[in-house]
């Protein structure tokens, strides 16, 4: 009894590694804008909140993932910029800043996790309010938003991974408008058509008579 061995096709095989770039492709740029979108929006929300003894009463404070740290939210900018830059480049350079599209991921979840327990920022506000600087805050709470925005940090560090792994498959900004060293062609001047009414006008205007006939 003869078994035939099933050949795959050139031409499946070929389009296998198009298919996968494309998905990766999709799924690093949902995850890219998607995280740099989230640690944004995390960083505006309420991350810390406490009272400070104020005239014998407790003055309630709040502290804001900005007022923490600035780390995540610029990291999330940066981050956002290497995903777009990553069309820009090719080879070496593509994988570079791959590279830092997966390191703005990573700092920013590292951040967001030392802001989650930080209470710095509500000492500031705190010594503030009473008028004294060794004042410190009491009854401080955090909240789930620095975790929400380590969570956008990760799909920033995914995004930067698809890139170092499959950045190779996927296209490259068009080069047809990029300036080459070759020398412009200079347009050559048309002939004046005679029969055209403005260039008969121009004939009247140098006092020469348009119906002539052509000595030639």
């Amino acid at each position: 009894m003869e078994y035939v061995t099933a050949v795959p096709h050139p031409r499946s095989e070929a389009a296998a590694p198009a298919r996968s770039g494309r998905r990766s492709l999709a799924v690093a740029l949902l995850c890219g804008a998607l995280g740099a979108a989230v640690a944004l929006l995390a960083t505006r929300q309420r991350w810390a909140e406490g009272t400070a003894t104020v005239a014998g009463g407790a003055f309630p404070l709040t502290a804001k993932g900005s007022d923490v740290t600035g780390v995540p939210a610029a990291l999330a900018i940066v981050g956002l910029a290497a995903l777009v830059a990553v069309f820009a480049v090719r080879r070496a350079g593509r994988f570079l800043v791959a590279a830092l599209l997966a390191l703005s991921g990573a700092g920013t979840i590292a951040a967001a996790l030392i802001g989650a327990t930080d209470s710095g920022a509500l000492d500031d506000k705190a010594a503030e309010a009473s008028g004294d600087t060794s004042a410190t805050v009491g009854a401080l709470t955090h909240t789930a938003w620095p975790y929400v925005a380590a969570a956008g940090g990760l799909l920033i560090l995914l995004a930067g991974l698809l890139a170092l792994r499959y950045g190779r498959l996927w296209p490259a900004m068009s080069g047809r408008y990029e300036r080459s060293g070759a020398p412009r062609r200079r347009r050559t001047a048309q002939p004046a058509d005679p029969d055209r009414p403005e260039e008969l006008w121009k004939a009247l205007d140098r006092g020469e008579d348009p119906t002539r006939p052509d000595p030639a």
